[in-house]
C-alpha cells in the first residue's frame, strides 16, 4: 500500500531570508516532498499561512504520516489544529518532527514536557552515531552520519526518555544530544529527528533523506485490534 505523507512547514524563513530561499527555492517542505515522492510515496505539502494551516479534515484524514518543520512561528499555530493533529496521532497517524519542531505545540503536547534544550549556531561539525543499528529507521546507514556544518543542540534536552533511541549526536564543540527518538502515543508512532537547520542544505544529504524515508515507513499505521474502553458489563469468562 502506498504511504500518504503530508509535509508541513511554517514556510516563513523562505519568505523573509534570502539565504534560506537560495538553499530551498521551493521551501523546506518542497525539498522533503521531492525525495519522499522519489521513494514512491504519495506526498502533499501544507504551510502555516494556508487556510487551516493546510491541515483540513480531508487532508488529515487521508494522511498516514505527517512530517513537521517549524521554528519562528510556533505560537501562530492554531490550538484547534494542534488538537486535531493530536487526536489523529492517537488514532494511528505517524508523526515525524524535525529539528526546531521540538518546540512546536504538537510535540510539546505529545511529550508533556517543555522540550527545551541548549543550542549554538556557529556551523560546527556533527556526527550522528547510530545507537540501534537493527532499527528500521537506521537501515542503510553506516556507523554514523557526518554533517560538516550544523546548528548545535545539546543536553539537557527536556523530553521523556525515548522508547527507542536510534541516534545520538556529538558536536565539534563537545556537546551531545539525543537526536533520533521514537515514541508511541495511543496507536500513533512518533519520531523526533534533530538535523535540519534552515541555513544549511541538510535535507539534500542522501543519508538524512534515507533516515526520514525510513522513518515514514516505520511510522505508517498498521492494522491492529481496536482498543475497547469504558464499562464492560459482561465478563469474558464465567465468574459465577
Amino acid at each position: 500500500m502506498t504511504i500518504c505523507v503530508t509535509v508541513w512547514n511554517e514556510n516563513r524563513h523562505e519568505k523573509t531570508n534570502p539565504e534560506v530561499r537560495k538553499i530551498y527555492p521551493n521551501g523546506i517542505h518542497g525539498a522533503i516532498a521531492d525525495f519522499l515522492k522519489d521513494a514512491g510515496m504519495d506526498v502533499n505539502t501544507a504551510t502555516l499561512d494556508e487556510p487551516e494551516h493546510g491541515l483540513t479534515d480531508e487532508i488529515l484524514n487521508k494522511t498516514d504520516v505527517l512530517v513537521w518543520w517549524g521554528h519562528i512561528a510556533h505560537r501562530e499555530v492554531s490550538d484547534g489544529i494542534v488538537d486535531k493533529v493530536y487526536h489523529r496521532v492517537l488514532d494511528g497517524m505517524g508523526l515525524i518532527v524535525l529539528h526546531s519542531g521540538h518546540f512546536s505545540k504538537i510535540f510539546r503536547r505529545l511529550m508533556g514536557t517543555t522540550c527545551n534544550l541548549r543550542w549554538r549556531e556557529i556551523g560546527e561539525k556533527e556526527r550522528l552515531w547510530v545507537i540501534e543499528p537493527s532499527h528500521p529507521i537506521a537501515e542503510g546507514i553506516g556507523n554514523y552520519i557526518e554533517l560538516p556544518n550544523t546548528e548545535m543542540y545539546g543536553e539537557r534536552f527536556d523530553i521523556p526518555a525515548p522508547e527507542t533511541l536510534v541516534f545520538v549526536s556529538w558536536f565539534a564543540g563537545g556537546e551531545v544530544c539525543r537526536s533520533g527518538c521514537c515514541y508511541t502515543r495511543g496507536k500513533g508512532k512518533i519520531f523526533y529527528f534533530r538535523p535540519g537547520h534552515e541555513t544549511f542544505p541538510i535535507f539534500y544529504n542522501k543519508e538524512i533523506q534515507r533516515v526520514i524515508t525510513n522513518a515514514a515507513h516505520w511510522a505508517a499505521p498498521v492494522e491492529g485490534p481496536l482498543p475497547r474502553f469504558g464499562h464492560i458489563p459482561k465478563p469474558l469468562e464465567d465468574v459465577s
